[in-house]
Order: structure tokens, then sequence, then C-alpha cells
């Protein structure tokens, strides 16, 4: 006879109710072939008896078993596994095996190596380097909380909690046009404004509409990696011009354009990444003007508008564009912090509708109530005086990071000290490498990250992007004595 005794555990502590418990390990001692089809199992006051517990709970499990089909009722013959149960062709049950199956697939299936990175796991005491992003320790969490609890609070608010629009919450959309419109100099309209997950939700949507199979788009020959790999998986032909320090170099834009069709060019115009350089007004215009000659589009990438400690912001190009030419696209991440999934693409009403029917096959809507909170988070002023309160701490980082770098590094490293944005383009002297660097610095627990990554057209430029913002004063002075004790380890 079966041991239903000691093959059964009860855990009265669990939120799961037992004969859910009960049900769960019938289940499993089936597959495992334990209780085999047509094996007749006790009757519900025997059971219960042996496992001490209620023979409801008895009664319960056995029809949760019946309606999922694990077994079967005979009337006046009792209950019974079900005959009809396919055996599973691994029948000896190994838990080494069961994990392996976790682990790999029974089946084929597509791998991209193109989309591999390395993620390095936090460790204890280590310091990370990262490419510019804010400090989530500045982030205005409980103006934000009070918001959202508010919003969630009102009567009506079951309305905003089923599926929603395609293009994103409609009252963020109304505000953010305006916001933007007397920011940013743009003249749009709630219908030019698609809500997104992000600044790369939207590069991802633009290259879906823009690129087909090797069709032409115009970088820099210094890129954000993420966009390349995002132009590279629609099978398009990336072509690189220079960049300088008025940015894009146009004129080997406008000799590609005479010999090939461009469907757009990718600009991050405000601050270039990953060198931060901004596009000149006179490269800007010409720009425009060959978007409108050679009829390409313009992806705009203004990823850190809001940051700017020398002169007062740029017009993005958006706000030029008169034949639309430009696909405008940024972000709140950035601003306030990066768990803050909030981004915008602005275009033609047309463009707009195509990219929100693309949008609804790998996210059907966002988060209207989060939306809703950013919506009131810029009308109510709140975003403006978050971003003057960070203006100021940004640049007062900006400064004592260079300052240091250059006090303590003038021999190992090059730069020019950023106009803004949140990170700081280094250049390496040319007797030292970035791998000996990375696999030093190690050791002092201090992780350069993945420095091949800035050089996806093999340059060999020997620098990399190091993000300044998110580190406070202290971690800034270690910062710099751990990159000290790195170099002097090289030295000798």
């Amino acid at each position: 006879m079966f041991p239903y005794k000691t093959s059964f555990t009860i855990d009265r502590k669990s939120k799961q109710a037992l004969y859910l418990q009960l049900a769960n390990q019938f289940i499993q001692l089936i597959k495992e072939r334990k209780l085999v089809p047509k094996t007749k199992l006790p009757g519900s006051r025997a059971l219960s008896e042996l496992l001490n517990v209620h023979r409801k709970t008895v009664v319960a499990c056995y029809e949760e078993l019946i309606l999922q089909g694990w077994v079967e009722s005979v009337p006046k013959k009792g209950t019974f596994v079900n005959a009809n149960l396919p055996e599973l062709q691994q029948q000896n049950f190994d838990l080494n095996k069961a994990a392996l199956s976790l682990e790999n697939t029974g089946f084929e299936f597509y791998k991209n190596e193109d989309l591999k990175r390395t993620f390095f796991k936090p460790k204890e005491g280590f310091l990370y380097l990262n490419d510019g992003i804010s400090d989530a320790r500045l982030t205005p969490t409980e103006d934000l909380a009070r918001t959202y609890r508010r919003i969630c609070s009102r009567k009506n608010i079951y309305k905003e909690m089923s599926y929603g629009s395609l293009f994103g919450n409609e009252k963020l959309r109304i505000t953010l046009a305006d916001y933007l419109n007397k920011t940013r100099g743009l003249n749009i309209k709630k219908e030019n404004i698609l809500i997104t997950r992000g600044s790369q939700m939207g590069i991802y949507l633009a290259s879906k509409l823009l690129l087909q199979n090797d069709d032409c788009i115009i970088v820099g020959q210094t890129n954000y990696t993420s966009a390349d790999t995002t132009f590279l998986q629609r099978n398009s032909n990336l072509l690189r011009v220079s960049v300088d320090v008025d940015g894009l170099v146009t004129d080997e834009i406008e000799q590609i354009c005479k010999q090939k069709k461009i469907k757009t060019v990718y600009v991050t115009s405000h601050h270039h990444h990953p060198t931060t350089v901004t596009l000149s007004a006179e490269r800007r215009l010409h720009l425009l003007n060959l978007a409108k000659k050679y009829n390409f589009g313009i992806i705009e990438d203004d990823y850190d508008y809001d940051f700017n400690y020398n002169h007062s912001p740029i017009l993005p190009l958006a706000s030029h564009d008169t034949h639309g030419n430009v696909i405008y696209i940024g972000s709140v991440c950035k601003t306030v912090a990066p768990v803050f999934r909030i981004g915008y693409l602005i275009a033609p009403k047309t463009f707009v509708n195509e990219a929100a029917n693309q949008r609804r096959f790998i996210d059907r809507q966002g988060d209207a109530l989060l939306e809703l909170t950013f919506e009131n988070f810029i009308k109510s002023g709140d975003l403006d005086r978050h971003i003057n309160k960070v203006m100021k701490v940004y640049k007062a980082r900006r400064d004592l990071f260079c300052r240091l770098l250059k006090e303590n590094f003038s021999d190992f490293f090059s730069f020019e000290i950023p106009k803004g944005g949140m990170a700081v383009w280094l250049k390496l002297n040319d007797n030292y490498s970035w791998k000996t660097i990375a696999k030093t610095a190690r050791k002092y627990k201090l992780e350069i990250g993945e420095w091949q990554r800035y050089d996806n057209a093999n340059l060999s430029h020997n620098c990399i992007r190091i993000g300044f913002a998110t580190y406070n004063e202290i971690d800034i002075y270690e910062l710099i004595r751990r990159l000290q004790l790195t170099f002097d380890d090289i030295e000798n």
C-alpha cells in the first residue's frame, strides 16, 4: 500500500489553503509516476485520519484534482488516478535533471549575439562607473508619492484603470505639449505626442517605421551604442560620419546624400552621446535643409536637454523644423530617475499614428496612474523646481570631478569640461589601455565597465564616457582615490 502518511507534508502556517497543498502534492506524485494511472485513492474519511486534517479538506482536494483532470470519480467505486494520462518520457524522477530542465530548453529558438551585454552584479564595497545617470538619492519621492496617493484616492479613478489610449494618457499629452511648446520652442498639439516607456522605446518605434533591409541610416563615428544596436536589428546599413567639437560633420552627410538614398539621420544634438559636444547652430540649419532637399527623416534624441551649466538650453532641431522631417524623442527618466519609465515621441500626426499601431504589439499602453502623476508633477511646476535644484548639485559635482581629474591625472587623461549633461568624455594617454586599467581597478573595488562599447566604429580613440552626476562629494573623492591606487599599481 502506498505510504500516504509519510508522503505528504502539511504546513499550517502557509498562506496556501490546506486542500491546495494536498492537491499540488498529489499532482507531483502522479507526475513522478509514484501514483500510476488507475490507482485507487483512499476514501476521504480514511485519508483525513491518516493526515490529521478535516474530511472536508480531503473532499475539496479531490474536487480540485477532478476539475484539473488528474483524477476521476467513479460512482459507488471511489476516486482513481486518471487512466488516460500520457506517460512522461522521463520516468525516473531526478532532482538534478529537473533543475537542468529549467536552464535549457527542449526546443530550438533564435538567439542574437549582438544583443548580449555584460551587466555587472553589484558587489559590496564596489564603486561602479556609469555613463551619466541621475542620482536616485535626489529623487523627489515624497512629492511624487503624495501626488500618486491623491490621484489614486479620486472617486472616479477606476475609469483610468482599464485599457486606455495607445497614445498615452490624454491629460499628460495635453500638459506635455504645452510644457514643451513653452520650454523648447515647439509648436505641437497632443496629436503629435506618443507617450513611451522612455526614449529607447521611441528609438525602437522610429526605427521600425523608417528602416528595412539595407536601408541607409547615418550616425556618428562615435554614437549611442543602444541606438546602433537598434538600427542594426532592422538589418539597415549604418553609414558613419565624423564628430568634432561642433557635433556631426554635416558636410560629410551631404556628400553621402549625393551618392546614396538616405532614410534617416540619428543625432543627439544637444549633448552628443558619448562625446558630450553640442551640434552647432550652423550645422543644425544645414542638417534641416539637407533633410528637406533629400527627403530623409531626422531622429533627434534629446536625452538630457534640461542640464546645461554654462548657458541656457539650445532649442532642439524640432523647434526649427517646418517641413515635418524631425522625430523628436525625450524622457523624464534622466531628469527625475530611471525607474520612472515615461518618455515621448513627437512627430507629425501620421507618423505618430503609425507608431502607436506598432507600440500596441509590444506594450499595449503605459501606466495611466503614473502618467497622471507626472502630468500633475509637470503642471504644478514641481518638475521645474526639481530641475533647478539638481542643476546646482550636478554643476558642483561636475566642477569638483573635473578639477580633481586635472589635478591628479593630467599625465593620463585629456578632456574638455562638458557644458552640460551628466558625463565627461575622457581620452586616455595612448601609452595605456582601458583593458589593463579595468582589470587592475577591480583589485581596488572599482568597476570600469564596458569600455569597449564606446568604439563601435573601431577608431581606437582610447576614450570612454564617465558620469559624475550620480556621485556625491564623498563618492567623488573615493572614486578619485581608487583611480589613483589603480594607476600607482600600473606604474609600479
